[in-house]
């Protein structure tokens, strides 16, 4: 296996990120494999690239949740899906969305709220971090249920900070446990026709998390 390109049993979220955009989008999204700068690539590392990030509010109670939701910590139902939290590490996508995996931790605690990531990997892909690619993608992940107000607000500010970038973002894909949204960042579209919103369903979100465990498995 080549140096670039990464196991994916390295990271849960750009597995459950590919295995969403090829469920809910499908077409060349289905062949996105795992590499670095960034996350997800088409084969032929020119096509697609698509970067994966997350967000949450940052904040001592929102520290202090985190802790008191890592599974096995807070109090709930026994069942088959916290059974499962428990046993793989990993909560993302199960019981909606309200618990954390041991696992899932250092990633949730060291996000930053979500404008600053948007600053941040604007800056990046702007400066040629990611490389070149015909498309380019930022998939942000959520714990929190964005309404739709929220995600257009996201999608404009990402339109103003790389309005003037050579290099610039084409899609934004912002995910909950609930919903994608999914941002045509392309110059000379109407502002109606840019946001597109795909429903997750509760089966759906099971099986994108044991899809993604199953990868982990395999490697």
């Amino acid at each position: 296996m080549s140096k670039t390109v990464r196991a994916y049993g390295t990271c849960f979220f750009e597995q459950y990120a590919q295995i969403s955009l090829a469920a809910l989008l499908g077409g060349d999204y289905r062949g996105l494999v795992n590499r670095d700068r960034p996350d997800l690539q088409s084969p032929d590392r020119c096509t697609i690239g698509i970067e994966v990030t997350r967000a949450m509010e940052e904040s001592k109670t929102a520290e202090e949740e985190l802790l008191k939701d890592i599974a096995g910590l807070t109090t709930a139902p026994k069942n088959e899906e916290m059974e499962q939290i428990l046993e793989y590490g990993y909560a993302y996508g199960l019981q909606k969305g309200k618990y954390v995996g041991v696992k899932e931790y250092a990633y949730w605690s060291m996000a930053l709220p979500l404008r600053r990531i948007l600053e941040s990997k604007v800056s990046k892909v702007g400066n040629g971090f990611y490389g070149h690619f015909e498309h380019m993608g930022l998939f942000v992940f959520s714990r929190e249920n964005l309404r739709e107000a929220e995600a257009v607000k996201a999608m404009n500010y990402t339109l103003s900070l790389q309005k003037h970038l050579d290099l610039k973002y084409n899609h934004l894909y912002l995910a909950d446990v609930n919903d994608l949204f999914v941002c045509n960042l392309d110059e000379g579209l109407k502002p109606g026709s840019r946001l597109a919103r795909y429903p997750i369903t509760q089966e759906q979100r099971k099986e994108f998390y044991m899809e993604a465990i199953r990868r982990r498995d395999d490697f």
